[in-house]
């Protein structure tokens, strides 16, 4: 059988990279790691294309190839998969949908034949058999969460690494909290599942065969949810630099008690891991509370970012405006906290109320439910009532973005962020990569476009002789983080462009549903 997996393409977003991504002549930050994993999983008589719409256009020859279609993707791509889905519907393909999007929207609204629910570890052998003899069911759903054991290497073989940024791998699932917003623990849970350490090193050595030698993001939402495990993997990760005299560098998403052990930052550092993404939500402690995020409570969360970051780990933080908590000093407090912080990369969001979590369910019992929403928190779009003026929460929103990527209220947190991990004299310092053809495109494009062309060039050339002259051991980081900084500052141009009014009609008025669905990322 010819299976033909398709990937949706990401709308522009501050999540996308886009602009950052063209300086290396990338086109996408990372691969679909699902749809590599699950193209494992299939039969091995079957043949396989994967066709990523993010890199690449899905072609009619594609099409006329494929006897069956497999698509994957997250709440935020739902208008790219059903153009997809159209498309295959009119050429009379058979099309199955996975991944937390069919979790989020009704399988009837999907409007393919077949719907895969949960992880598929546990369910493609099935759906494999069933279309293969023509008994395909409309609906699979997996009854349990599979043991990470199960979980095959990716099919590597399927993509074009040289146009991704970033390739991936994923150690656990789930996360051992209860944040009222988090559609992760609807999906996968609330017990960290693990690969063995053994797993995740064929994964790297697959990679190192196949040629990479740039960044590897391990994609798990909370890679500390068992800390025991996490620190045995750190533990063979940096044995297995030394071995090969690699120049592997990690990132990945934790929570902030990551700062209480100061043993895991240790094992992290001394692994390669050189960033870290925490979800920090609010400096307000009340929002805090009332949304169940109790491990960023009972701390002095600016303390605890300097100590990660004192580590060598840049942080990169996700802050959410809407909780019903906020009053409208939130957004100078936002801003305060951000500058002080030391955090470049700060993705401010509006609080969206994902189908299936624990707060969709409460403000639907409410009634403030407007729609299932569109996966972006990054927007200005609300899809349920908050407590503050929904114009005057909109409008705070979009002058915290306005006033954190100023390109100097930027460029002076780039620069705390440098002087808290910069290495201490006498202390080794990781190789710079800068010397790579992608690098040196990316640094003589940022020259032309941010220093020649730019808006802000007087900024952009202080801040390249503040590095040289006081963090020039650091001018690698420091060239990455004015590249993403141009991301942002276009981002921001083009959201302070629109200029709409919210529209707040209850989605119970509209005829909404409230079972709309599960959970997406």
């Amino acid at each position: 059988m010819n299976a033909l997996l398709v990937y949706p393409q990401f709308p522009e977003t501050y999540w996308s990279f886009k602009y950052a991504l063209s300086f290396l002549g990338k086109r996408a930050a990372q691969p679909p790691l699902g749809l590599m994993t699950v193209a494992a999983l299939l039969p091995n008589h079957w043949q396989k294309r994967l066709v990523d719409t993010n890199v690449e256009p899905l072609r009619d020859r594609d099409l006329e190839w494929a006897e069956v279609i497999l698509l994957s993707g997250m709440h935020i791509q739902r208008d790219a998969l059903l153009a997809i889905v159209e498309r295959c519907r009119a050429r009379g393909l058979r099309t199955v949908v996975g991944g937390p999007i069919a979790s989020s929207v009704a399988a009837a609204e999907l409007r393919v034949d077949h719907v895969v629910i949960g992880e598929a570890e546990s369910l493609i052998a099935d759906l494999a058999r069933d279309l293969e003899q023509g008994t395909a069911r409309a609906v699979y759903q997996a009854a349990d969460r599979p043991e990470m054991e199960s979980s095959p290497l990716p099919d590597l073989s399927l993509i074009k690494m040289n146009r991704y940024s970033t390739m991936t791998v994923q150690y656990s699932r789930g996360c051992p909290f209860n944040c009222e917003f988090c559609d992760i623990i609807e999906i996968y849970g609330r017990r960290p599942r693990t690969k063995a350490v053994a797993q995740v090193l064929a994964e790297l050595d697959q990679l190192r065969a196949a040629g990479w030698r740039e960044s590897v993001f391990i994609v798990d939402d909370n890679f500390i949810g068992n800390k025991t495990r996490a620190k045995e993997l750190c533990v063979a990760l940096a044995e297995w630099r030394r071995q090969f005299k690699t120049n592997f560098d990690f990132s990945t998403e934790a929570s902030l008690n990551l700062a209480d052990d100061p043993e895991l930052m240790r094992l992290m550092k001394e692994a390669g891991f050189k960033s870290v993404f925490l979800g920090i939500e609010t400096p307000d402690v009340s929002g805090l509370i009332a949304s169940n995020k109790l491990q960023n409570t009972r701390r002095s969360l600016l303390e605890s970012v300097a100590t990660i970051q004192s580590f060598g780990m840049q942080v990169m933080g996700g802050f959410i405006l809407g909780f019903d908590t906020d009053n409208v000093d939130i957004f100078d407090r936002m801003v305060d906290f951000i500058e002080k912080s030391g955090i470049p990369i700060a993705m401010v969001g509006l609080l969206q109320a994902m189908p299936g979590t624990q707060l969709f369910r409460r403000l639907w019992k409410e009634g403030r439910i407007l729609d299932a929403g569109h996966g972006d928190n990054t927007g200005d779009h609300l899809n349920f009532l908050p407590h503050m003026d929904a114009t005057r929460l909109v409008a705070g929103y979009r002058s915290v973005l306005q006033r954190i990527y100023n390109c100097d209220a930027y460029y002076k947190r780039v620069k705390l962020y440098l002087s808290r991990t910069q290495p201490k004299p006498g202390e080794r310092s990781s190789k710079q990569r800068w010397l790579t053809h992608g690098n040196a495109r990316a640094f003589v494009t940022s020259i032309l476009r941010q220093g020649v062309f730019g808006r802000q060039r007087w900024s952009y050339w202080k801040f390249l002789m503040t590095v040289a002259i006081r963090y020039r051991r650091c001018f690698g980081a420091a060239m990455t983080l004015a590249v993403m900084g141009y991301h942002f500052q276009v981002m921001t141009r083009k959201l302070l462009e629109v200029k709409e009014e919210p529209v707040l009609t209850p989605a119970i008025e509209k005829g909404f549903s409230g079972d709309a669905g599960g959970q997406s990322r």
